[in-house]
């Protein structure tokens, strides 16, 4: 019979025995053990320090990237000589769809002819409407616009004198909106006479503008059309700003705290920005910031020579201030208007603060004293109908990018 083989032990001992280590093996074992157990640590204070570093330039560039507008500009360059070289596909900023439903006599020609200037360097389209007196739409023409719109190639930005529209009403993606307002006295001031003289771009523009007018109404005082409760003059044609916040709603053009409160939610919930003309610099450094992919050089175009001899040929001639009287009542039948138009102010003045522009706030047109006095002395005015606005026709002129 074959023996059966001890199996091998630490020396020929006991096999059930446990091997005995030496002490240089223990050492040595130890050692590894605790070079292993470090390498852990040291790799997560790396980590660490890299993600914190990286964080940091993140931030940084974000940062730097916001307040100079946009990416610099040899990196547009590259990017714009790339995509023509090799059809790479554009990618759309965020907003690409703007509708700056503007304002009558809030400055709108002035942003406009910027608007031209820059879809030709930020390559969007610019779309603008040559309706001027329709702002009031049915159901179903505020339907085929708002699909016109929608259908318009992205980036673009709409621009059209037009009460609000709520695009996700009619379940349709809802753009951002911009606008400006201006002292509701002024503004009335400045559309009076630029109805009846027009402006500096030529004396026969008003004739155009308004062929079937009349020498007794275009020659017609101002204070005798206020204190006369001429209809031009009275409510609700003088409730002109609240109903393009408001929208479209029948009940958004009857002067009261209904239509009053439903625009400041419409401006709270749909606008990235309404700005006041009276800080129009501010405005246009506020919308570079918010919308750099428009608006970004705005400024520099705006101080510039060339621009000035333009923009100077869209100021109101013949324009002079009614009397103390005059005023008095003017003001009375547009104190909701005021009371937005103060709305409007705190809110862009709030919007200035948070971004941290430190730019001094220029006066009011009329003091809050001066306005509290009028409050007080003046009798509430009559009511009048409003005149029809005629329907015409919505054609559309398109600034595509070359």
């Amino acid at each position: 019979k074959k023996k059966k083989k001890k199996p091998r032990g630490s020396g020929g001992g006991d096999p059930g025995c446990p091997r005995v280590s030496k002490p240089s093996d223990d050492l040595q074992t130890s050692r590894k053990s605790g070079f292993f157990s470090a390498l852990p640590l040291r790799a997560s204070l790396r980590g660490y320090g890299f993600c914190m570093a990286a964080l940091f330039l993140f931030c940084f560039g974000s940062l730097f990237y916001q307040l100079n507008g946009g990416a610099p500009q040899i990196l547009q360059d590259i990017r714009h000589y790339l995509g023509k070289k090799f059809s790479l596909p554009r990618a759309l900023p965020f907003p690409s769809q703007v509708v700056y439903n503007r304002v009558g006599k809030c400055g709108s020609r002035t942003v406009v002819i910027l608007l031209r200037l820059l879809a030709e360097k930020h390559q969007f389209n610019l779309v603008s409407s040559d309706i001027h007196n329709k702002t009031r739409l049915t159901k179903h023409e505020q339907v085929d616009l708002m699909k016109n719109i929608s259908k318009i190639p992205q980036p673009f930005l709409y621009t059209r004198h037009v009460h609000f529209l709520n695009f996700t009403r009619f379940r349709i993606n809802q753009p951002v909106y911009i606008n400006i307002i201006r002292d509701p006295i002024n503004r009335f001031l400045s559309n009076y006479f630029f109805r009846r003289f027009g402006d500096w771009r030529g004396e026969q523009n008003h004739l155009i503008r308004t062929p079937g007018m009349k020498d007794d109404e275009r020659y017609l005082d101002i204070n005798v059309c206020i204190l006369e409760n001429y209809p031009e003059c009275s409510n609700p044609r003088v409730f002109y700003i609240i109903p393009y916040f408001c929208g479209q709603h029948p009940q958004c053009r009857e002067p009261g705290v209904w239509a009053l409160e439903r625009a400041k939610q419409n401006v709270l919930e749909n606008y990235l920005l309404v700005g006041i003309l009276e800080e129009l610099e501010d405005v246009l450094l506020m919308l570079e910031r918010l919308l750099p992919h428009y608006f970004s050089g705005v400024l520099d175009i705006y101080k510039s020579p060339e621009y000035k001899k333009v923009g100077n040929l869209t100021g109101t001639v013949r324009k002079h201030t009614p009397t103390l009287e005059a005023l008095q009542v003017l003001y009375h039948r547009m104190r909701y208007e005021y009371d937005f138009y103060n709305f409007i102010r705190d809110q862009f003045h709030l919007t200035k603060k948070k971004i941290g522009l430190k730019s001094a706030s220029q006066p009011p047109a009329y003091s809050s004293a001066f306005l509290r006095e009028l409050t007080l002395r003046t009798p509430k005015p009559l009511d009048e109908d409003e005149e029809l606005e005629s329907d015409l026709e919505d054609k559309w002129l398109l600034w595509c990018p070359s």
